[in-house]
């Protein structure tokens, strides 16, 4: 009889996308990937919230799909990557979850070019700390210096700080010699942010107000997390020729707002999709994120919890109530 195996497949039930869990053997799996990977941790992301919970936003593109858009393993079958049976590997992005069997399934069937060696330093249950929220962090950073930004240019202003991303982009900011300026809307998220390297705390509801496009500058750069009203009022408060790095919709998609700041000030918005990213980009980011990324940090705001609690928590993550960074044993 074939080994078993525990996943989370969403299935097509009255029209709409349901999760539920599964025992699987390999043959289960796609056969449109050439390496197998047993996967050890995993993550949970807004985007996966929204997966779990019924397609929301239309994550997954087919049915039946696993979620999860992040993985790290042990390599089992390396296909033609050039890596080793029992090589430990990251996987983050790629269309997991959206187009190809994601994270939330103890082993898994991937293109083996996909498989990035776990970075020295970085353990696996750290790498799904990190994950796609922090991958997509150290990509923001990158983007705002790529324009030019230095930390004696001023204050920089992370939006959604308590959530992944942002938890991570404070984190690696303030480790980098920058004032951070952190958003939240939780009061009692204040403490944290300021242990992860705060140095002032803006409270959601000063950029919720309605504001004209351009306001008094307070920052020279930004990466935001939450998207819309908050989005363009933060860009109408960003020095001349400043930078924001645009990485979130948790507040909404869209962008209610004027060409004004852009035009006058010269204020960029710099869109970052962590998914489909070459594997050399991949690379110096991951490298970056093992030496500027203090690891005691990243195990203060990560939390790992067992696979059976992934539904119970999507539900909470969409409501905002997950701080940090939430890692899934996928053998617990």
């Amino acid at each position: 009889m074939a080994e078993t195996f525990k996943a989370l497949i969403a299935r097509e039930t009255d029209g709409k996308a349901a999760c539920e869990f599964e025992d699987l053997t390999v043959d289960d799996l796609p056969d449109d990937g050439d390496a197998l990977v047993s996967v050890a941790y995993s993550t949970l992301n807004y985007k996966d919230g929204l997966a779990i919970k019924g397609n929301q936003g239309k994550v997954m593109r087919s049915l039946p799909m696993v979620p999860g858009i992040d993985l790290s393993g042990v390599v089992e079958d390396p296909g033609s990557s050039g890596l080793n049976p029992g090589d430990e590997v990251v996987v983050t992005g790629w269309g997991l979850s959206e187009t190809a069997w994601g994270g939330y399934t103890q082993k898994a069937r991937l293109n083996s070019d996909w498989l990035l060696p776990l970075p020295a330093g970085i353990s696996l249950q750290q790498s799904m700390a990190i994950g796609t929220a922090g991958f997509t962090a150290m990509l923001s950073v990158m983007a705002l210096e790529h324009m030019g930004l230095e930390p004696s240019q001023g204050e920089v202003l992370v939006t959604g700080a308590a959530g992944g991303v942002g938890s991570v982009a404070v984190a690696i900011l303030a480790n980098l010699g920058y004032d951070v300026a952190a958003s939240t809307g939780r009061a009692e998220q204040h403490d944290y942010l300021k242990s992860l390297g705060a140095k002032s705390i803006v409270d959601r509801a000063e950029l919720e107000e309605e504001g004209g496009p351009m306001r008094r500058t307070r920052w020279a750069g930004g990466v935001d997390t939450v998207g819309s009203k908050i989005l363009v009022n933060s860009m109408a408060q960003i020095t001349p020729n400043g930078s924001i790095a645009v990485c979130g919709l948790a507040a909404g998609a869209d962008l209610p707002a004027t060409v004004i700041p852009l035009i006058l000030r010269g204020v960029s918005l710099l869109g970052i999709n962590s998914v489909y990213v070459s594997n050399e980009k991949r690379q110096v980011a991951w490298d970056r994120l093992a030496k500027e990324l203090p690891m005691d940090l990243l195990d203060s705001m990560t939390e790992v919890v067992p696979f059976a609690e992934l539904p119970r928590l999507a539900g909470e993550i969409l409501k905002g109530q997950v701080r940090g960074r939430t890692v899934v044993d996928l053998n617990a």
